[in-house]
Protein backbone atom coordinates (compact mmCIF):
# COMPACT_ATOMS: atom_id res chain seq x y z
CA UNK A 1 0.00 0.00 0.00
CA UNK A 2 1.28 3.28 -1.00
CA UNK A 3 1.76 6.25 1.95
CA UNK A 4 -0.56 8.35 0.31
CA UNK A 5 -3.41 5.66 0.68
CA UNK A 6 -2.12 4.44 3.93
CA UNK A 7 -2.95 8.13 5.28
CA UNK A 8 -6.53 7.66 4.20
CA UNK A 9 -6.27 4.47 5.16
CA UNK A 10 -5.93 5.60 8.94
CA UNK A 11 -8.62 8.49 8.53
CA UNK A 12 -11.23 6.21 7.53
CA UNK A 13 -10.90 3.88 10.46
CA UNK A 14 -10.35 6.43 13.11
CA UNK A 15 -13.75 8.21 11.24
CA UNK A 16 -15.56 5.06 11.28
CA UNK A 17 -14.71 4.31 14.97
CA UNK A 18 -15.27 8.14 16.62
CA UNK A 19 -17.39 9.38 13.78
CA UNK A 20 -18.05 13.49 13.33
CA UNK A 21 -16.03 16.01 15.60
CA UNK A 22 -17.89 18.88 15.14
CA UNK A 23 -14.01 21.12 15.82
CA UNK A 24 -13.10 23.54 16.77
CA UNK A 25 -15.21 23.87 19.81
CA UNK A 26 -16.15 28.05 19.78
CA UNK A 27 -19.06 29.79 18.89
CA UNK A 28 -16.82 32.59 16.75
CA UNK A 29 -13.90 32.55 14.36
CA UNK A 30 -12.14 35.28 16.45
CA UNK A 31 -13.09 32.92 19.64
CA UNK A 32 -11.23 30.76 17.78
CA UNK A 33 -8.27 32.65 17.29
CA UNK A 34 -8.05 33.37 21.36
CA UNK A 35 -8.15 29.89 21.96
CA UNK A 36 -5.53 29.19 19.39
CA UNK A 37 -2.87 31.30 21.33
CA UNK A 38 -4.17 30.52 25.13
CA UNK A 39 -3.62 26.88 24.63
CA UNK A 40 -0.36 27.09 23.68
CA UNK A 41 1.64 24.56 26.18
CA UNK A 42 -1.50 23.66 28.11
CA UNK A 43 -4.68 21.72 28.15
CA UNK A 44 -7.97 22.94 26.40
CA UNK A 45 -9.48 23.04 29.36
CA UNK A 46 -7.47 25.80 31.31
CA UNK A 47 -7.67 27.41 27.90
CA UNK A 48 -11.50 27.32 27.64
CA UNK A 49 -11.43 28.58 31.57
CA UNK A 50 -9.48 31.86 30.19
CA UNK A 51 -11.92 32.39 27.35
CA UNK A 52 -14.67 32.64 29.88
CA UNK A 53 -13.16 35.10 32.11
CA UNK A 54 -12.66 36.99 28.69
CA UNK A 55 -16.28 36.54 27.93
CA UNK A 56 -17.11 37.86 31.42
CA UNK A 57 -15.56 40.54 31.00
CA UNK A 58 -16.77 41.95 27.66
CA UNK A 59 -13.52 41.35 26.14
CA UNK A 60 -14.22 38.69 22.84
CA UNK A 61 -13.33 41.48 20.05
CA UNK A 62 -10.43 42.59 18.77
CA UNK A 63 -10.96 46.47 19.26
CA UNK A 64 -12.50 45.47 22.89
CA UNK A 65 -8.84 43.38 23.58
CA UNK A 66 -6.75 46.53 22.14
CA UNK A 67 -8.87 48.94 24.52
CA UNK A 68 -7.73 47.16 27.44
CA UNK A 69 -4.26 46.80 29.38
CA UNK A 70 -1.91 44.15 29.39
CA UNK A 71 -1.98 43.75 33.09
CA UNK A 72 -5.81 43.57 32.90
CA UNK A 73 -5.90 41.29 30.20
CA UNK A 74 -2.94 38.99 31.74
CA UNK A 75 -5.21 38.95 35.16
CA UNK A 76 -8.34 37.54 33.12
CA UNK A 77 -6.15 34.93 31.56
CA UNK A 78 -4.16 33.03 34.70
CA UNK A 79 -5.73 29.98 34.48
CA UNK A 80 -3.97 29.60 30.76
CA UNK A 81 -0.47 29.15 32.16
CA UNK A 82 2.41 31.64 30.92
CA UNK A 83 0.00 34.25 30.88
CA UNK A 84 2.43 37.48 31.06
CA UNK A 85 3.75 36.26 27.87
CA UNK A 86 0.40 34.90 25.92
CA UNK A 87 -1.10 38.24 26.79
CA UNK A 88 1.04 40.04 24.88
CA UNK A 89 0.52 37.66 22.29
CA UNK A 90 -2.95 37.79 22.04
CA UNK A 91 -2.48 41.66 21.93
CA UNK A 92 -0.22 41.48 18.94
CA UNK A 93 -2.98 39.25 17.02
CA UNK A 94 -5.62 41.48 17.95
CA UNK A 95 -3.80 44.54 16.55
CA UNK A 96 -2.82 42.82 13.50
CA UNK A 97 -6.65 41.94 13.25
CA UNK A 98 -7.96 45.15 13.93
CA UNK A 99 -5.48 46.33 10.61
CA UNK A 100 -6.47 43.87 8.42
CA UNK A 101 -10.67 44.16 8.44
CA UNK A 102 -13.24 42.09 9.85
CA UNK A 103 -13.07 38.06 9.56
CA UNK A 104 -15.39 37.61 6.58
CA UNK A 105 -12.66 39.81 4.75
CA UNK A 106 -10.29 37.92 5.96
CA UNK A 107 -11.35 34.85 4.84
CA UNK A 108 -11.18 36.19 1.06
CA UNK A 109 -7.54 36.50 1.09
CA UNK A 110 -5.06 33.71 -0.41
CA UNK A 111 -3.59 31.33 1.60
CA UNK A 112 0.18 32.05 1.71
CA UNK A 113 -0.07 35.79 1.79
CA UNK A 114 -1.90 35.44 4.66
CA UNK A 115 -0.19 32.69 6.80
CA UNK A 116 2.91 34.28 5.76
CA UNK A 117 1.68 37.39 7.84
CA UNK A 118 0.33 35.33 10.72
CA UNK A 119 3.52 34.03 10.75
CA UNK A 120 5.21 37.60 11.68
CA UNK A 121 2.48 38.34 14.67
CA UNK A 122 4.52 38.32 17.83
CA UNK A 123 3.96 34.72 19.44
CA UNK A 124 2.71 32.86 16.02
CA UNK A 125 4.22 29.96 15.26
CA UNK A 126 3.37 27.73 12.52
CA UNK A 127 0.71 25.41 14.77
CA UNK A 128 -0.88 28.74 15.89
CA UNK A 129 -1.15 30.55 12.68
CA UNK A 130 -2.65 27.09 11.46
CA UNK A 131 -4.96 26.54 13.77
CA UNK A 132 -5.68 30.03 12.94
CA UNK A 133 -5.91 29.50 8.89
CA UNK A 134 -8.48 26.23 9.28
CA UNK A 135 -10.54 26.13 11.73
CA UNK A 136 -11.11 29.86 11.68
CA UNK A 137 -10.68 31.29 8.22
CA UNK A 138 -11.36 27.74 6.36
CA UNK A 139 -8.11 27.78 4.87
CA UNK A 140 -7.04 24.35 3.68
CA UNK A 141 -3.72 23.87 5.96
CA UNK A 142 -3.24 20.98 7.64
CA UNK A 143 -2.37 21.32 11.54
CA UNK A 144 0.57 19.48 12.79
CA UNK A 145 0.74 19.32 16.67
CA UNK A 146 2.44 16.59 19.15
CA UNK A 147 -0.70 14.09 19.24
CA UNK A 148 0.16 13.72 15.17
CA UNK A 149 3.59 13.48 15.57
CA UNK A 150 3.36 10.70 18.46
CA UNK A 151 0.74 8.72 16.86
CA UNK A 152 1.97 8.92 13.31
CA UNK A 153 5.79 7.79 14.51
CA UNK A 154 4.38 4.94 16.51
CA UNK A 155 2.47 4.13 12.83
CA UNK A 156 6.09 3.95 11.32
CA UNK A 157 4.85 6.97 8.84
CA UNK A 158 6.91 10.22 9.98
CA UNK A 159 10.26 10.42 11.26
CA UNK A 160 10.95 12.29 14.85
CA UNK A 161 13.17 14.42 13.34
CA UNK A 162 11.11 16.00 10.34
CA UNK A 163 10.28 19.53 10.17
CA UNK A 164 6.97 21.48 10.98
CA UNK A 165 6.90 22.05 6.93
CA UNK A 166 7.76 18.83 6.03
CA UNK A 167 5.05 16.60 7.75
CA UNK A 168 2.65 19.50 6.83
CA UNK A 169 3.62 18.31 3.17
CA UNK A 170 3.06 15.10 3.97
CA UNK A 171 -0.39 14.92 5.04
CA UNK A 172 -1.27 17.56 2.43
CA UNK A 173 0.74 15.84 -0.40
CA UNK A 174 -1.84 12.60 0.62
CA UNK A 175 -4.93 13.92 1.04
CA UNK A 176 -7.28 15.73 -1.28
CA UNK A 177 -6.83 19.10 -0.28
CA UNK A 178 -10.22 19.95 1.55
CA UNK A 179 -10.93 21.75 4.49
CA UNK A 180 -13.62 19.66 6.06
CA UNK A 181 -11.59 16.81 5.34
CA UNK A 182 -8.51 18.33 7.39
CA UNK A 183 -10.63 20.12 9.88
CA UNK A 184 -12.29 16.32 10.75
CA UNK A 185 -8.97 14.60 10.68
CA UNK A 186 -6.83 16.80 12.70
CA UNK A 187 -9.78 16.46 15.14
CA UNK A 188 -10.04 12.58 15.37
CA UNK A 189 -6.01 12.64 15.76
CA UNK A 190 -6.73 14.44 19.01
CA UNK A 191 -9.31 12.71 20.38
CA UNK A 192 -7.52 9.19 19.43
CA UNK A 193 -4.16 10.69 20.96
CA UNK A 194 -5.67 11.88 23.97
CA UNK A 195 -8.05 8.98 24.93
CA UNK A 196 -6.27 5.78 23.45
CA UNK A 197 -2.60 7.24 21.79
CA UNK A 198 -1.27 8.70 25.40
CA UNK A 199 2.24 8.63 26.44
CA UNK A 200 1.25 5.26 28.10
CA UNK A 201 -0.53 3.88 25.30
CA UNK A 202 -3.98 1.85 25.56
CA UNK A 203 -3.02 -0.32 22.45
CA UNK A 204 -5.46 -3.45 23.18
CA UNK A 205 -8.46 -0.68 22.68
CA UNK A 206 -7.19 0.85 19.61
CA UNK A 207 -8.68 1.17 16.45
CA UNK A 208 -5.53 1.37 14.65
CA UNK A 209 -3.33 -2.23 15.96
CA UNK A 210 -3.03 -3.50 12.83
CA UNK A 211 -1.52 -0.79 11.27
CA UNK A 212 0.78 0.15 14.41
CA UNK A 213 4.40 -0.46 14.66
CA UNK A 214 4.57 -0.14 18.17
CA UNK A 215 1.62 -3.01 18.67
CA UNK A 216 3.32 -5.34 16.36
CA UNK A 217 6.69 -4.97 18.93
CA UNK A 218 4.72 -5.45 22.18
Amino acid sequence: MSTKNKYQRIYDILDSHYGPQHWWPADSPFEVMVGAVLVQNTTWKNASAAISKLKEAGLMSPSAITKTSIDHLATLIISSGYFNIKAKRLMALCEWLCDQGDIEQLKLRALKILRKELLAVHGIGPETADDVLLYALDKPVFVIDAYTCRLFSRLGLIEHDETYEKLQQSFEQSLECNVELFNQYHALIVVHAKNICQKNPVCEKCCLQKDCLKWKNI
